[in-house]
């Protein structure tokens, strides 16, 4: 048989469309911003920028609970709804089912996801079973719960922690803090049985190296999955088919009854 019998057609791509995303970290550490940032230059595409953006005081400096999560919703929304026509799409880089996404959503037009459920999305794709790297205790059982609200907890073998706070993930001692994480996600995969490790934190998004170190990626045993990395190509590849937030059903904006109600601040 000959090599030209064997022939396929290919495309190559061509699209020259400029992509703009507004990556939003809802607490106000403006370093676990920059580290996100970093973390997407390496194969972030041609024609494609993403802006960071810290959400502003009084927003906490962690988000660790239910609590923080509300209140850092309501400072982000706030000063992202003004800018928002300026992105194609948004980012919501918090691990968790954060109240920020469904907000946005409502008010904004193009797609916006959370890097929880890019990840588990992803992970769904990848494996068979996925696992989460989370900080603190509680931190590991809002992840569960939060595994069981998207649906997945058939695919799931839970959540293994570090015992860390979000922000000692920047203040301990580097070498700590990746062993940690590395030993989390060596329990999750060969105690637990996940093939595909989600990093549970934004502030974990320059911890993939390691973790994938720890679990064997190398030979495909194990798949260590960053939100923020996937969450930004899901993004693009919505923008580039043209997609938007369907308005039409649970996400029609709440604007013209806020408006009706004399209620002309967000």
């Amino acid at each position: 048989m000959s090599d030209s019998s064997l022939s396929l057609p290919v495309v190559t791509g061509s699209s020259t469309k400029a992509i703009n995303i507004l990556l939003i970290n809802p607490n106000g550490t403006s370093s676990m911003t920059e580290a996100c940032l970093r973390s997407l230059q390496p194969t972030l595409p041609p024609y494609c920028t993403v802006t960071g953006f810290t959400a502003p005081h009084p927003t906490p400096s962690a988000i660790e609970g239910h609590l923080d999560c509300v209140l850092s919703a309501a400072a982000a929304v706030r000063a992202v709804a003004p800018i928002a026509s300026k992105y194609d799409a948004f980012l919501v880089a918090c691990f968790s089912a954060h109240p920020l996404i469904n907000a946005l959503r409502e008010e904004v037009s193009g797609p916006v996801i959370g890097i929880m459920e890019a990840a588990f999305y992803s992970a769904r794709m990848l494996g068979g079973r996925l696992g989460v790297v989370s900080t603190g205790g509680r931190s590991k059982y809002m992840h569960e719960d939060a595994i069981r609200h998207y649906g997945l907890d058939a695919f799931s073998v839970g959540a293994e922690s570090t015992g860390l706070g979000v922000l000692e993930l920047e203040t301990l001692p580097k070498d700590k803090v990746l062993g940690l994480v590395g030993e989390a996600a060596k329990r999750l995969v060969y105690e637990k049985g996940a093939d595909c490790i989600t990093l549970g934190c934004a502030g974990m998004t320059e911890m993939k190296l390691r973790c994938e170190e720890s679990v064997g990626t190398k030979d495909a045993y194990a798949q260590v999955i960053d939100g923020v990395g996937v969450g930004v190509q899901i993004l693009i590849g919505l923008v580039r088919e043209g997609h938007v937030t369907a308005k039409g059903g649970i996400y029609r904006s709440a604007a013209e009854g806020r408006r009706a109600r004399g209620q002309d601040w967000m």
